[in-house]
């Protein structure tokens, strides 16, 4: 009943169909029923956690098939999905099988690199939560490097041994007392050698402290960065690799990760000097310090776990796989990557270096133009296994100006920003806005529709001048209006050719 409770408040925690269509439509204009589509797919995994066990096994994830041109939003939506929910997430491109066919990488390479982004994005996250741990164990590695204890002092109780930096053995600490032994004093000798042996701990001791003082006073120094631009010699861990590489069956890359494997624990680690600065010391000893501290295991166990029930695969380009170029029979190498996908999508369990996972409930979404062939031409399996498809309507000119002004991080912001950094105001005025717009949809009507990414290259076109002079320009005022816009563009729009090569 507890586990029931915890359940509820994660799924009330949850974000809401409205609420991902909101968080969406601040990165990404129009496009509707696609967000909502993806919406009720994501909530609908929050859902599934909320079934019992044997129930959750028979809920399949709702993949979604994205039907648009290009630069309409396609990836864009679905990157921002997997941000939201801080989800691991993948963008393949389903051509890329088709190139290399059989011989080479094979459609699991999909999972295991999910994977291993998952992994890293774990281990990130646990570096955070030890770096105050990882910061005091470099910053002690670094006081030794600094402030080295010497040999003498290194045996004392209250020592701390530093083995893995060299001590300078030329110190001279006085030369230890000759202790002469007499004859007739033999009985006496047990007790002369232990007065001896008091008053060199005595000193030893003095020594000491006197030493860790010093560190302290180094410390705080060291706090306050007052050696950010001292050099200093590290040893740091040598993370060069045999590098083996064999064709077989089960795919190169996952011999090559076997082979890593094997000689990293056959060979010992190895170390290798470097003379740093202090401030890239720290980063480098911090980094070290820190993988001592993380649970590898663990990490491990979280980064399978969200792929396996959180994890999204964006397979771009899909209608590449899905026509067939002759019609006296099936195109081998597109059937056939098709039907290598198919097990994936319904379901299977993948061997990683990290262990098998499994991919039952991870979310596929696919897309691709369809101008030559249609979501039929797929192979009627991986039909099935796309039950939801949406279709992206083609961007207008008015979807142009909110792309250039509405978005979080919109064009506009993004290269006014950028004159800023050189001290110059540049003022985009609303009309400027529009003959961008009007441009854009233009040149995407006469030469070729790329969607949005016009944009990006009608921007860079009409700031190219202002961008190149910024540096030496004494008017740190600029104002961009329509004229101006049709006095660095207008001749490229009109002459088609030449747009075809420049815009």
């Amino acid at each position: 009943m507890e586990k029931k409770t915890v359940e509820t408040k994660s799924l009330a925690d949850a974000l809401t169909p409205r609420q991902i269509v909101e968080e969406l439509d601040k990165y990404i204009i129009g496009q509707f029923e696609a967000k909502r589509s993806v919406a009720i797919a994501l909530r609908n995994r929050s859902r599934r956690q909320m079934l019992a066990d044997e129930m959750q096994d028979e809920v399949a994830p709702k993949n979604i098939i994205m039907i648009g041109s290009t630069g309409v939003g396609k990836t864009e939506i679905a990157r921002r999905l997997a941000r939201l929910v801080d989800a691991p997430f993948i963008k393949v491109e389903a051509s890329k099988y088709t190139e290399i066919g059989y011989v080479g990488r094979d459609v699991e390479s999909m999972i295991r690199d999910l994977t291993e982004m998952s992994v890293s994005r774990v281990k990130a996250e646990q570096t955070v939560v030890v770096e105050e741990k990882a910061l005091k164990s470099a910053e002690e590695r670094l006081l030794d490097c600094l402030f080295p204890m010497p040999r003498a002092l290194k045996n004392q109780p209250n020592g701390k041994p530093t083995d893995e930096f060299e001590v300078d053995e030329d110190i001279d600490f006085g030369e230890e007392p000759e202790i002469e032994i007499d004859e007739d004093d033999i009985l006496q000798l047990p007790f002369e050698i232990e007065e001896t042996t008091e008053k060199q701990n005595d000193a030893l001791e003095k020594q000491r402290e006197r030493h860790l003082k010093t560190r302290e006073k180094l410390r705080k120094r060291l706090k306050d960065g007052e050696f950010e631009d001292n050099e200093v010699e590290i040893n740091m861990k040598s993370r060069s690799m045999p590098f083996v590489e064999i064709f077989s069956p089960g795919g190169i890359e996952e011999m090559d990760i076997n082979f890593k494997d094997m000689f990293s624990n056959i060979l010992p680690n190895q170390t290798k000097k470097r003379r740093v600065k202090v401030s890239e010391a720290r980063q480098i000893l911090m980094q070290e310090e820190a993988e001592k501290l993380i649970d590898m295991d663990a990490v491990i166990s979280d980064a399978i776990e969200r792929v396996e029930n959180t994890g999204i695969v964006f397979l771009d380009e899909i209608d590449k796989i899905a026509g067939r170029e002759s019609r006296h029979g099936p195109d081998v190498s597109r059937e056939g990557v098709q039907r290598d996908i198919l097990p994936i999508i319904e379901g299977s369990t993948i061997a990683t270096k990290y262990g098998s996972v499994r991919t039952h409930h991870v979310l596929f979404i696919a897309a691709g133009a369809f101008h030559v062939s249609n979501p039929s031409d797929l192979i009627p399996e991986l039909q099935g296994r796309f039950p939801i498809r949406v279709e992206l309507k083609s961007l207008n000119q008015s979807d142009f100006k909110c792309i250039l002004t509405e978005p979080k991080n919109a064009l506009v912001k993004q290269y006014t920003a950028l004159l800023e950094t050189e001290g110059i105001k540049a003022k985009i005025t609303e009309d400027a806005i529009d003959e961008i717009a009007s441009l854009a949809f233009q040149v995407n009507e006469s030469v070729e529709d790329i969607g949005a990414r016009r944009l990006h290259t009608i921007m860079e076109k009409l700031f190219e001048n202002l961008f190149f002079d910024a540096p030496d320009l004494e008017e740190k005022s600029v104002k961009v209006d329509a004229d101006y816009v049709r006095g660095e563009l207008a001749e490229i729009v009109k002459d088609q050719d030449l747009s075809r090569y420049i815009l």
